[in-house]
């Protein structure tokens, strides 16, 4: 009879070390799907946030491309515009300058005019007029000082200038007529490479783009080292696109 209690006993000690041991099995599996459960979210947490930052990106490259675009149209305007900042200081730096005759020489040959300030003049308040953004008194200006001083080595410039002042003002037809004019009848002179830029503009405006190509590719092949020419085969990249 001892016998069976003490066997009845060893196994109600095993049976209870056994579900013991099987409430700890329990409790670490609920621990570990608790800790998978917050992990699962976290995951979905960091997926939405990834999302986000995904959308995010592509907002800002668009942005980024749009102000590239943006960028690149302006390139040619503000090329122009140093260019006439330039020319202006210069006008300003050779006024000041009593041993410098000349302010824009166009033509090879000394001029008989030279040495004239009335000339001078009336060819820089002509130019102020364009700068100050008064395109019509200014082609009247260099109209009326063409007319004044036909010899003058400025002649070719005011040509060039009264291009401008009609392509600004988008005048395609007067400003292809001027700056065809000082090609043909100033071809040595400096604004040519210029007036033939101009010229392929002008052609792109009046959506002509097969012509304005011929412009700009012999403006690179006649003065490929010019900054004229520069900005002609960037056009023309964006031309074949």
């Amino acid at each position: 009879m001892r016998v069976w209690i003490m066997i009845v006993v060893v196994v109600f000690f095993a049976l209870l070390a056994g579900c013991g041991s099987n409430d700890l099995v329990v409790r670490k599996q609920m621990e570990m799907e608790a800790r998978v459960e917050q992990l699962a979210q976290a995951n979905v947490s960091a997926n939405t946030r990834l999302a986000t930052l995904a959308t995010e990106v592509k907002e800002l490259q668009s942005r980024l491309n749009a102000s590239a675009a943006d960028i690149d149209a302006m390139k040619p305007g503000i090329a122009e515009l140093k260019a006439s900042l330039e020319s202006i200081h210069e006008k300003v730096a050779e006024l000041n300058n009593p041993k410098v005759s000349k302010i824009e020489v166009v033509n090879r040959e000394p001029s008989a005019a030279e040495g004239n300030s009335a000339h001078q003049d009336a060819y820089v308040k002509a130019f102020g007029l364009f700068s100050a953004n008064n395109y019509n008194a200014a082609i009247d200006a260099f109209e009326a000082f063409m007319k004044a001083y036909p010899d003058s080595e400025y002649v070719g410039n005011a040509m060039y200038w009264v291009g401008e002042c009609y392509y600004t003002q988008h005048n395609y037809n007067e400003a292809l007529e001027s700056f065809s004019k000082v090609i043909s009848t100033f071809p040595d002179g400096n604004k040519v490479p210029d007036a033939m830029l101009k010229v392929g503009y002008t052609l792109i405006s009046m959506n002509e783009p097969a012509k304005a190509k011929e412009s700009l590719q012999a403006l690179v092949d006649k003065f490929p080292k010019s900054q004229a020419a520069a900005k002609a085969r960037e056009k023309l990249v964006r031309l074949s696109k």
